[in-house]
């Protein structure tokens, strides 16, 4: 049984419980529109204790056209609702099982008194909610805690997987943390008290951090952040702050919430209400990464597309996520050039690509595809680019700025304002996309060229043909080509074409974007694939020669560029590598993982050249990057082979020793206890009972913070019915009450 069917009885259930026909449409509605949400957390302050308490009332307006006898929240299955109350009074419920794909939900279902239409009711609910293993999306940790919509804590009557949309309200929200630990949410905040006025879902974090307030953005930073995690902080701040700017320019005024920024170890890229969650790593690294800046612009984008101004009705995702991207990358365009957001745009359409064969169209793709974030958000953002091209800019955010006059829109209200463009936004958003554009080989004559296009979608486009000349200049003619169609143009040159290509923008979503060029260079939309297909096969030269022709059209894509330097390591030019990996370096705005290989590159380049201390810093740089597993790995291996030693804490050492000893034992209770619940369970469980002989043997200790270590180690291990086993696993450890524990297990390749 597909995903896709499962997701259709899913909502042919929901819709029978909980939706009317709507009178506007086909389709149907939420009986429920909440209005806001007023929630207590209490995290248990025992590092052995799983569970949290809430309490949260829900306000929700029947937005039906009939009464309503009853609420049906949505809650975690892991939830034990102890009692409900219904405007203050005790209230009636049951519990049943809600199935959404291959998981399921808990509905409360709740017996209130009739509410009219358009009138408002209050419910209630006391619950503890139990957290077996962390997650990004909820975690209970010393090391820290986190709430994620999407974990489903807390009860709303809409599903998070409905084709309209999740709910979103104001949210009202106080956290209880443990002892030393401080509490972040979206809104104002007074007295412990988050009181969030823009449309959100309720969420909360709870670390160690520092905060600061530079340019009117509030900074969590770990606690003990040196002075380079304070200039990359301050760094995200200005990014904040500019996107907030830029938007203005674009949506009008900007909402008034306080903007944070908020380093973490898990759910990085979330951002709601005006709060953006950041990978802690991003700390360690010698430049703010592209991934970093996009959503660091998006989440304020956030701001007002679904915060200020309510995002409503089918296709909602095409707002809150295509648009805002369309928009994000904009800003990135104007703070660091057109070069540079093109690359972003082509990781967005790669992205697309990759599932364009098996999409649905935007305006009924559902969350429980597992293609929505990607269709909605990357194919999303090629549409809204080119309605504003089509529109001009000027118009564009006029019209966008006039829809959202009244705080409320939906995607339907948007296209209304733009009807003469009404065949192209029917076919891309509520059709698949089927169009694929292809451009003949030139065809020389007289002091002229013919080249033949072709377009298979189902609606005209008017695009420019390029054309390369011998000499290389470039001449560009604009044609338009009729839906399911062919066409002509025609470049005045006597010069021969070297090449010509359709849509060298990519503003149409298509199928396949290999055939655009003639003659055909690659047979991949993704171009990045193409280096990487001969790279995995040590077929360097070849590698060398594709990235060298990517990188002709798209000189600042630093992912190709890393291959190509790579690539040169494998044909022993060890100095034109070197040149690549720190053209990556000098990029204004790289990938995280292009950062941690250009610095595994330079320590390749240096211990080749024998230059160890030298291969060891840039090794380190790579590990503190955090970029990618196998950069990581990489700069181990050649860390060590450098020889590199460094000073072991005897407390750490003191720890290993005792972890040896529990697990040769198979003391299962003392392995426990040197572990964070819920963060490394499942390895715990694994050692434990089935171990004949386990040594550690440390070979490095990379601080991350004062309270927190990596140990990378070697492992001479023996689990029974097993042959002996060495190998690599790096341990990352953090301080407790008691001493240092196990919080995850980064890397184990142990065989």
């Amino acid at each position: 049984m597909t995903l896709r069917f499962l997701g259709f009885i899913f909502v042919c259930a929901w819709l029978a419980c909980t939706s009317l026909l709507a009178q506007d449409d086909t389709r149907v509605a939420a009986t429920w529109q909440v209005q806001k949400y007023d929630i207590s957390v209490t995290v248990p302050q025992a590092e052995s204790d799983r569970n949290i308490n809430i309490k949260a009332i829900v306000d929700a307006r029947n937005a039906s056209a009939r009464p309503a006898s009853t609420m049906t929240l949505r809650l975690s299955p892991s939830a034990e609702v102890s009692s409900v109350t219904v405007n203050g009074t005790s209230g009636e419920f049951s519990k049943r099982e809600e199935k959404v794909g291959t998981g399921s939900l808990q509905q409360i279902v709740v017996r209130i008194p009739s509410v009219a239409p358009a009138a408002t009711t209050s419910v209630e609910l006391t619950y503890r909610l139990a957290i077996k293993d962390n997650s990004g999306l909820a975690a209970i940790s010393p090391a820290g805690s986190q709430f994620l919509p999407l974990s489903f804590w807390y009860p709303t009557p809409n599903s998070w997987f409905f084709a309209r949309g999740a709910d979103f309200a104001p949210v009202r929200i106080q956290i209880t943390p443990p002892a030393g630990q401080t509490a972040v949410s979206s809104g104002n905040e007074t007295s412990g008290f988050f009181d969030g006025r823009l449309n959100s879902q309720p969420f909360f974090a709870i670390g160690s951090w520092e905060t600061s307030t530079p340019d009117g953005v509030t900074l969590y930073l770990p606690k003990g952040s040196d002075a380079e995690a304070r200039r990359l902080g301050g760094e995200s701040a200005i990014v904040a702050r500019e996107a907030r700017a830029f938007f203005e320019s674009v949506l009008g005024p900007a909402p008034s919430s306080p903007i944070r920024l908020v380093a973490v170890k898990r759910g990085a890229g979330f951002s709601a209400g005006g709060t953006v969650f950041f990978d802690e790593s991003v700390l360690r690294r010698p430049k703010l990464d592209s991934q970093t800046v996009l959503s660091i612009a998006e989440g304020i984008a956030k701001t007002w597309l679904g915060g200020s101004v309510a995002i409503n009705g089918d296709g909602g995702g095409a707002v809150r996520e295509g648009l805002v991207r369309y928009l994000a990358t904009q800003f990135l365009e104007s703070k660091y050039g057109k070069d540079v957001a093109d690359v972003e745009r082509l990781r967005q359409r790669v992205a697309y690509a990759a599932v364009v064969q098996r999409d649905s169209p935007i305006n009924t793709v559902s969350p429980l595809d597992d293609y929505y974030f990607t269709v909605v958000a990357n194919k999303g953002a090629m549409v809204w680019r080119l309605l504003a091209q089509k529109a001009g800019a000027t118009e564009f955010s006029s019209k966008l700025k006039s829809a959202f006059e009244d705080k409320s829109v939906s995607l339907s209200e948007i296209r209304s304002v733009f009807p003469e463009q009404k065949q192209f936004l029917d076919y891309a958003f509520d059709r698949n996309t089927d169009m694929n554009l292809l451009a003949g080989l030139p065809q020389q004559g007289t002091g002229e060229a013919k080249v033949a296009l072709r377009n298979t979608g189902s609606v005209d486009v008017t695009v420019d043909v390029e054309a390369l000349l011998d000499n290389g200049q470039r001449m560009s003619v604009p044609t338009t080509i009729r839906a399911a169609s062919f066409g002509e143009v025609v470049f005045r040159t006597p010069v021969k074409i070297r090449r010509v290509e359709i849509d060298r923008q990519k503003l149409y979503p298509q199928t396949d974007f290999s055939d655009d060029v003639a003659p055909r260079e690659l047979t991949d939309s993704d171009p990045l694939l193409a280096v990487k297909r001969s790279f995995d096969k040590q077929e360097f030269a070849a590698a060398e020669k594709t990235a060298r022709q990517v990188l002709a059209d798209s000189p600042r894509f630093d992912d190709v560029r890393i291959f190509l330097g790579r690539s040169l390591l494998g044909l022993n030019r060890n100095a034109d590598a070197e040149k690549e990996f720190r053209a990556v370096l000098d990029e204004k705005l790289p990938t995280s993982r292009s950062i941690a290989w250009a610095f595994v590159g330079l320590a390749d380049v240096a211990i080749r050249a024998g230059q160890n201390d030298q291969a060891s810093k840039f090794a380190a740089d790579a590990i503190k990057a955090d970029g990618e597993y196998g950069a990581g790995l990489a700069a181990r291996n050649i860390r060590n082979r450098a020889g590199a030693k460094a000073a072991v804490d005897p407390s750490i050492s003191a720890f290993f020793e005792q972890w040896d000893r529990a697990a040769a034992a198979n003391q299962k209770a003392q392995l426990d206890a040197l572990i964070f619940p819920g963060d490394a369970s499942r390895f715990s469980g694994g050692v434990a009972g089935q171990t004949a002989a386990w040594k550690t043997v440390i070979k490095h200790v990379d601080l991350v913070d004062p309270n927190t270590a990596l140990v990378e180690a070697d492992l001479a291990i023996k689990l029974l019915n097993r042959d002996p086993e060495t190998g690599m696993a790096v341990f990352r450890l953090s301080r407790s009450g008691s001493g240092w524990k196990i919080s995850s297990v980064d890397v184990f390749e142990v065989r």
